[in-house]
């Protein structure tokens, strides 16, 4: 279950990256290409760490996940649109239940 959630960290930093920058092309938002490359960076980050130190990877995951989980739960209540908010939204609430279950669950 580890090497699935760890696969999945690196997953959540490629959509969260290349969202930034689609953020930006579409609609030429600077905060979206800003946070977007920094959530991106931080969860590639805790997937190279995860490569060494597995539980210390996905502990940074899980910390940026639920971070980026807070942020797209104020946009969705905010736009109430799917696109981009709520798609995002779901990917990191997937996140969050993967790399919470693969750290905390003994089985």
């Amino acid at each position: 279950m580890l090497e699935v959630a760890k696969i999945s960290v690196l997953a959540l930093a490629i959509i969260v990256f290349a969202g930034g920058i689609m953020g930006f092309v579409k609609a030429k938002s600077k905060a979206s290409l800003i946070s977007g490359v920094i959530s991106g960076i931080a969860l590639a980050a805790c997937f190279a760490i995860s490569l060494s130190e597995i539980r210390q990877g996905l502990m940074g995951a899980l910390v940026v996940s639920g971070l980026l989980t807070v942020v797209f739960i104020i946009r969705y209540v905010k736009t109430k649109k799917l696109m981009p908010a709520g798609l995002m939204l779901l990917c990191c609430i997937g996140s969050l239940g993967l790399l919470a279950k693969a750290l905390f669950d003994p089985n």
